[in-house]
C-alpha cells in the first residue's frame, strides 16, 4: 500500500541512464534558479519602506536612491557569479570555490550559511506567498500558517518527483509574474506621464504603519533601509550552484541565464520601488496586513479590476516557486558535503526520481518549523535572512580571487578585478546588514554558522574515525576460529523454536545450549515437559528471575558463558515468529527487538534471527 501511494504522488523510478536526460534548458531554468531573486520584488521595496518609516513618511522619498544604489550592487554581484560560473562549470558554487581556494573551515562557514539561507528562502516565500494570498482575501488571515505548511508541502512533493518535472510545472507561474509585473510598471508609467505627475495617493483601508517612537533622518537610518532592501539579491548566487543542471554547454546556457535574470530582477526592482514612492504608497501595518505591491496595484489597477487579482495570483505562485530554487540547492549543496564527508552519507543518494530526496524532505521539514515559529510572518523572517547571504557572497568572491592568482591564465588580472571588486562590495554590505540587523535577529544567525561548522566537523571527524577503525593497511592477518558456541533463547517450544535450534546444531554441533527465563513456574514446569520431546538432545538452561526481569539475567549468563574461552566465537540465536500483516506486530511484545538492541552494542558476541513465518 505505501509503496502504491508512492508511485502515485512521486512517479515511477528512473533508470540511471535518464539523469542526461533531466537537464534543463534556459527558459526551464529561469523559472527553477531565478524565482529565488525575482521574487524578491514582492518584498524588497516594502522592506525598505518599512525601515524608512522610522522616521516618518518625510523619509520615504529616499527609497528610490537606495534601490538604485541595491541595483548597482546586484549587478556587480551578478558579473561577479558570471566569472564563477566560467571558473567552476561542475557547479558546487560557494562551498567549492571556498574550499579549493580558501581551505576547509572558510568552505564550511559558507556552506553552513548557504543551508541556512536556504531554509530561510523557503520560509520566507511561503510566508509571503501567505501574504499575497491575505491581501488580497483578508477573511484568509487567521490560517496562515496553515496554509504556508500546505504550500511547502505541495512544492517538496513536486520536488521530489524531479527537477526537470517540478520545473516544468512552474515555468508558467514565473513568465506569468514577469509580465504582470512588467504590465504594472508600464500603467504605472503611464498614469504618471498622463496626469503629469499629479496622481492620488493609494487608498488605505487600514491604517498604515507607524512606528512607535518617531526618529530623524541619519546615515544609520538609511544603512538599514539599505540592508533591508539587499534581500533583492537573495538567490542570486543559485544559477552558479546549479551548473550541472543545465543543458550543454552548461557554462554558457547558465551565464546567459543569470544576465537575463539579473536585467529583468533590476527593471522590476526599480519600477516598483520609484512608482512606490510616485504614488506614495506606505506599508499597511494593521492587524490584517496588506503588502505594499498589493497597495500599488490596487491604485494603478483598481481594486475590482481582474489585473490586480491576476498580479496576486502571480506573485503568490511566483513565492512559492522562489522555493524550489532552494529545493534545487539545498539537496545539491548537501550532497557535496555528504561526498567530503561533512554531512550524513544519506544526503548524497539519488532517490527513485533520480533527485537527493533526503535532502528535499530535510529541507522541508526544516521550513515548516520555521515557518510554525515565526507564525508565517515574512517581515519577522527577513531580519534574519540577509547575514548568510552576504557572507557566502564574500567568501566566494574572495575565493575566486585566490584563484585567479594562483592559476594565471591570460587576462586573470581583468578577472581578480572582477571579483575583488565583488567581494570588497559584499563584504561592506554585509558589515552593515549585521550591524544594522544585529538586534533585530541577525545575533540568530551569526551564532548559528559557528555551531553548524562545529557540526559538521564533527560529522567528519566521525567518518574519519570509521574509516580508520575498518582500514586493513595494519591490520592482523585472521587467526583460525577454534571453537563454536551458540545459545538459542527461547520463550516456549513451538513451531517457531524448532529451526533455531537445527540451525545453532548447523553452526556449532557440539556445543549449543537453549536458555530460557523462569517467569512463571507453571509455564516453565509445561516447558520441561515439551522440551524431553522436541529439544533435539539440546541441553536447556533456565535462569531464575524472582524480579520477573527478562534481559537481566539473560545478559549476566550470556556475559558469564562468553568469558569462559577467549578464543571462541559466541552466536545468540533468536527464533521469532512473523506476523502476515504489519498491524499484527501489534499485539505482540517486542522482547526479541529489546534484546537484539542490549546486544547490539556488546562486544563480541554474533546475534542471529531465525525468523518462521506466519500464514495469512
Amino acid at each position: 500500500m505505501l509503496a502504491e501511494l508512492k508511485r502515485l504522488f512521486v512517479g515511477q523510478p528512473l533508470a540511471n541512464e535518464q539523469l542526461a536526460h533531466e537537464r534543463l534548458t534556459k527558459r526551464i531554468a529561469l523559472a527553477v534558479f531565478s524565482s529565488d531573486a525575482l521574487s524578491s520584488v514582492a518584498y524588497a521595496t516594502e522592506a525598505i519602506l518599512i525601515a524608512l518609516l522610522a522616521a516618518q513618511s518625510a523619509a520615504l522619498g529616499y527609497a528610490t536612491p537606495i534601490a538604485i544604489g541595491i541595483a548597482l550592487l546586484l549587478i556587480t554581484v551578478a558579473f561577479s557569479y558570471r566569472q564563477t560560473i566560467i571558473a567552476y562549470p561542475q557547479g558546487g558554487g560557494t562551498y567549492i570555490v571556498s574550499r579549493e581556494n580558501l581551505g576547509v573551515t572558510p568552505s564550511l562557514v559558507a556552506a553552513s550559511a548557504l543551508l541556512i539561507d536556504y531554509v530561510l528562502t523557503v520560509a520566507v516565500s511561503m510566508s509571503a506567498a501567505v501574504a499575497a494570498i491575505t491581501s488580497a482575501v483578508p477573511a484568509l488571515d487567521p490560517y496562515r500558517v496553515e496554509l504556508a505548511i500546505g504550500l511547502i508541502s505541495l512544492v517538496t512533493l513536486a520536488n521530489l518527483r524531479g527537477i526537470k518535472e517540478s520545473g516544468q510545472i512552474f515555468a508558467i507561474p514565473t513568465y506569468l509574474f514577469i509580465l504582470s509585473m512588467f504590465a504594472l510598471i508600464g500603467a504605472g508609467l503611464m498614469q504618471l506621464i498622463a496626469g503629469g505627475g499629479s496622481v492620488a495617493p493609494a487608498p488605505a483601508p487600514h491604517m498604515p504603519y507607524i512606528a512607535e517612537e518617531t526618529q530623524s533622518i541619519t546615515f544609520f537610518l538609511l544603512l538599514r533601509a539599505f540592508a533591508a532592501g539587499c534581500t533583492a539579491l537573495t538567490g542570486i548566487e543559485a544559477i552558479a550552484d546549479g551548473v550541472p543542471a543545465f543543458k550543454k554547454p552548461e557554462a554558457r546556457n547558465a551565464s546567459i541565464t543569470l544576465v537575463i535574470m539579473a536585467v529583468i530582477l533590476c527593471l522590476m526592482f526599480l519600477g516598483t520601488t520609484v512608482l512606490a514612492n510616485a504614488y506614495h504608497i506606505m506599508p499597511d501595518g494593521s492587524p490584517e496586513p496588506e503588502t505594499a505591491n498589493s497597495q500599488l496595484a490596487r491604485v494603478i489597477f483598481g481594486s475590482g479590476s481582474p489585473f490586480y487579482y491576476i498580479l496576486q495570483i502571480a506573485t503568490m505562485l511566483i513565492l512559492v516557486l522562489a522555493s524550489n530554487t532552494a529545493f534545487a540547492d539545498f539537496p545539491r549543496l548537501s550532497y557535496f558535503l555528504a561526498q567530503d564527508r561533512f554531512l550524513p552519507r544519506q544526503f548524497a543518494q539519488r532517490g527513485d526520481r533520480l533527485v537527493f530526496s533526503n535532502g528535499v524532505v530535510a529541507l522541508g521539514i526544516f521550513a515548516v518549523l520555521l515557518v510554525v515559529g515565526f507564525g508565517a510572518k515574512e517581515q519577522s523572517l527577513l531580519h534574519l535572512y540577509a547575514v548568510g547571504v552576504f557572507l557566502s557572497f564574500t567568501l566566494s568572491q574572495f575565493g575566486m580571487v585566490q584563484r585567479w592568482r594562483r592559476i594565471r591564465t591570460p587576462g586573470w588580472q581583468r578577472s581578480a578585478a572582477i571579483n575583488l571588486l565583488g567581494s570588497l562590495v559584499t563584504g561592506t554590505v554585509l558589515v552593515v546588514i549585521a550591524s544594522t540587523k544585529f538586534l533585530e535577529g541577525a545575533w540568530a544567525v551569526l551564532l548559528l554558522i559557528p555551531i553548524m561548522v562545529v557540526a559538521l566537523r564533527s560529522i567528519n571527524s566521525h567518518y574519519k574515525a570509521v574509516a580508520r577503525q575498518l582500514s586493513l593497511a595494519d591490520a592482523p592477518m585472521p587467526s583460525e576460529v577454534k571453537r563454536h558456541t551458540a545459545l538459542v533463547l527461547i520463550s516456549g517450544v513451538h513451531r517457531g523454536v524448532v529451526p533455531a535450534l537445527q540451525y545453532a546444531l548447523s553452526i556449532a554441533p557440539d556445543n549449543v545450549t537453549a536458555v530460557y527465563v523462569d517467569l512463571e513456574p507453571e509455564a516453565t514446569a509445561k516447558l520441561r515437559e515439551k522440551w524431553k520431546r522436541w529439544g533435539s538432545g539440546i541441553p536447556l538452561t533456565i535462569l531464575s528471575s524472582p524480579y520477573r526481569s527478562l534481559v537481566r539475567p539473560l545478559m549476566a549468563y550470556i556475559d558469564e558463558i562468553d568469558a569462559q574461552y577467549d578464543d571462541d566465537v559466541l552466536t545468540i540465536v533468536m527464533p521469532e515468529f512473523i506476523p502476515s500483516k504489519w498491524w499484527q506486530h501489534l499485539l505482540h511484545n517486542q522482547t526479541a527487538l529489546l534484546i537484539k538492541a542490549t546486544l547490539l552494542f556488546s562486544k563480541g558476541k554474533i546475534v542471529t534471527s531465525v525468523p518462521y513465518r506466519l500464514e495469512d
